[in-house]
């Protein structure tokens, strides 16, 4: 099903040649698929062929919103470290080594969506969020010099692991998920809600009569250190990265000062998500990074996903699922950042797949894949072509 949105894309790219006439850094290049690598693309090459120069660089004379020259800093390191390792021992450049990187992540994204899934609702409704997966709005950064494929991967398994209560396996794939991107803060607190909660569930096991016999000491011991340990690896990529940052800055709020006076992203509690829906809904466009065509697919998006969240909880999916679920959207909504990326932002929620995929599981298979073909059709558009050409990735 990505393949075939990825043809449509890369069709809908040739077709109108737009991408010939931008900065190779904003959107262009010589070939359709160097627009994939570029926006936040450009600055993963740049780390991974010079690395990091981290610094709060005023702009001359500014005083508006952007006040900072950009830095690469802003990016998280290890999707341009594989990029660099991948491009060392095959010989790809580096355009090339960070989509490998990228395809293979996504399908170890889909498996583990699939993975996830089929615990709560069975592998057919785990193929059919797997699919839905492939073809959701922000889907075209799935298979681009972006660090989604990478991320979701991680964060996927570590939820998967944690349902499976294998925490040393949760605790290392979530610290690594903190060193891909920021919004692994929700990865991190819905395993720690889900350490404690499982903390609290040993501690009130009952000891009934005819039971089976607990576990001796040291079973019981390493049952309570294991999540604790969990606990305590899983934030140590994200801490580490932003302290480094913040040391070689001066500043150990350098990073969101960065994001704020170079990107003007920053968390305000979901006033610039009122503000541009407001205006969408009387056909204005007044508002921070107004891009129409994209934004009116991320407030669909958004909707979306409203929708779907009350069926989720219907479900009583674990605890770690519904916290990463509810802190990632709470993050996206509660930002403000490019508009018309929140269906790019939303794309690490994958658990609100799941109750669409519970009710696709009825479909006959080739009814089921009928529907998949023609949404990963549409998505060429929705999901490919409208961000990285009517909008900013």
């Amino acid at each position: 099903m990505k393949l075939i949105g990825f043809c449509v894309f890369m069709y809908l790219l040739d077709s109108s040649g737009d991408f010939r006439g931008k900065n190779p850094r904003f959107g262009g290049g010589a070939h359709t698929w160097d627009v994939l690598a570029t926006w936040d693309g450009w600055w993963y090459q740049q780390i991974a062929a010079h690395g990091y120069h981290p610094a709060l660089v005023p702009v001359p004379g500014a005083t508006g919103l952007i006040t900072l020259e950009g830095n690469s800093a802003a990016f998280f390191p290890l999707y341009p470290a594989l990029m660099r390792l991948v491009s060392s021992c095959t010989g790809l450049g580096l355009l090339g080594a960070g989509l490998v990187v990228s395809v293979a992540a996504s399908f170890v994204a889909a498996l583990a969506v699939h993975a996830v899934t089929a615990r709560i609702s069975g592998r057919r409704a785990g193929l059919a969020a797997a699919g839905l997966w492939a073809v959701w709005p922000g889907s075209g950064m799935e298979w681009s010099g972006y660090s989604e494929s990478l991320y979701i991967a991680l964060a996927a398994w570590a939820c998967y692991a944690v349902m499976r209560r294998n925490w040393l396996t949760a605790g290392l794939l979530t610290c690594a998920a903190g060193l891909t991107r920021p919004t692994a803060t929700a990865l991190i607190a819905a395993l720690t809600l889900a350490a404690l909660a499982e903390l609290l569930r040993l501690r009130r096991a009952p000891r009934r009569p005819g039971s089976l016999p607990r576990p001796d000491a040291s079973g019981r011991r390493d049952a309570v250190l294991r999540p604790l340990a969990a606990v305590a690896i899983a934030p140590v990529g994200l801490a580490g990265y932003l302290g480094w940052v913040g040391y070689r800055m001066g500043d150990y709020s350098g990073y969101f000062k960065l994001q704020d006076g170079a990107w003007a992203h920053t968390f305000d509690y979901g006033r610039h998500t009122f503000k541009v829906f407001a205006s969408l809904m009387v056909g204005h466009y007044d508002y921070l990074y107004a891009c129409p065509f994209e934004d009116v697919i991320a407030a669909g998006t958004v909707l979306l996903a409203l929708i779907v969240l009350p069926l989720l909880f219907r479900l009583r999916p674990p605890l770690v699922l519904t916290v990463y679920t509810l802190l990632t959207i709470a993050l996206v909504l509660g930002s403000q950042q490019i508009f018309g990326n929140v269906s790019r932002y939303l794309l690490p929620a994958f658990p609100l797949l799941i109750p669409c995929a519970t009710a696709m599981r009825r479909l006959s298979t080739p009814v089921l894949c009928t529907v998949l073909a023609i949404a990963a059709l549409a998505s060429g558009s929705y999901a490919g072509y409208v961000l990285f050409e009517a909008g900013v990735p």
